[in-house]
């Protein structure tokens, strides 16, 4: 099985000065759900190379036993600084799709050309495509073949609006993903605050934050083991 991971190559949080990217966790956890199961990743992003990691996920107490192996595994960490260019990829070389979040995504992937292709390409193919915490930003784009918004009339979630308030930058992000779910027509769910909460509509999986990444992993590696 090939899997393709979507990173982000956004690493300016709005107008601040402060940095954001990918969030280490809600990657390296499935990273290793994957190649647990012998599984081969591929590692995408917009601008190639090197993808930026957020600094909050990289903190002391946020050194998870997923983001220590990582740091230990020098072909995991040499695959991260030379992602693929996204806008190279051909979705018919994978079984499956994966976004993690941080809050990279909100200004790259959910406008991001070759990723709303990927996108259609897959949920179109019964591929299982799974977006946790504002991975989902790449939903935005994607459409049904008729024109209409991908997810409307689905059911989703991801970071919802209480979380974003929790973090302190709902004045930063450039829209708020439960909004931006919401408006394009998807019914959106979400489950207590920073606990486990994941939402399956057919191939389409998605994670509310980062304690959803394992469970999103698990449904996609449960729905290639059935196929």
């Amino acid at each position: 099985m090939n899997i393709l991971i979507v990173l982000t190559s956004h690493q300016n949080l709005g107008e601040t000065t402060a940095k954001t990217g990918l969030w280490l966790d809600e990657f390296t956890v499935p990273f290793y759900a994957f190649k647990d199961n012998n599984y081969t990743v591929t590692l995408a992003s917009p601008n190639g190379r090197q993808v930026p990691i957020d600094p909050k996920s990289d903190t002391p107490e946020l050194q998870t036993e997923s983001v220590l192996r990582f740091k230990n595994d020098p072909d995991a960490v040499t695959q991260l600084a030379n992602t693929l260019l996204l806008s190279t990829i051909n979705p018919a070389d994978y079984d499956a799709v994966f976004y993690p979040g941080g809050h990279g995504p909100l200004w790259d992937l959910s406008q991001d050309i070759a990723s709303q292709k990927i996108i259609e390409w897959c949920y179109q193919n019964n591929k299982p495509t799974g977006l946790v915490c504002h991975g989902p930003a790449a939903l935005k784009a994607p459409k049904n073949p008729d024109g209409s918004p991908l997810i409307t009339g689905k059911n989703v979630t991801g970071f919802s609006d209480s979380e974003e308030a929790a973090v302190g930058l709902t004045e930063v992000v450039p829209f708020l993903l439960e909004d931006m779910l919401t408006s394009q027509g998807a019914h959106y769910s979400k489950g207590a605050d920073w606990q486990s909460y994941v939402v399956v509509d057919k191939n389409l999986i998605t994670g509310q934050n980062p304690a959803s990444a394992l469970a999103v992993a698990t449904e996609i590696i449960h729905q290639l083991q059935d196929h």
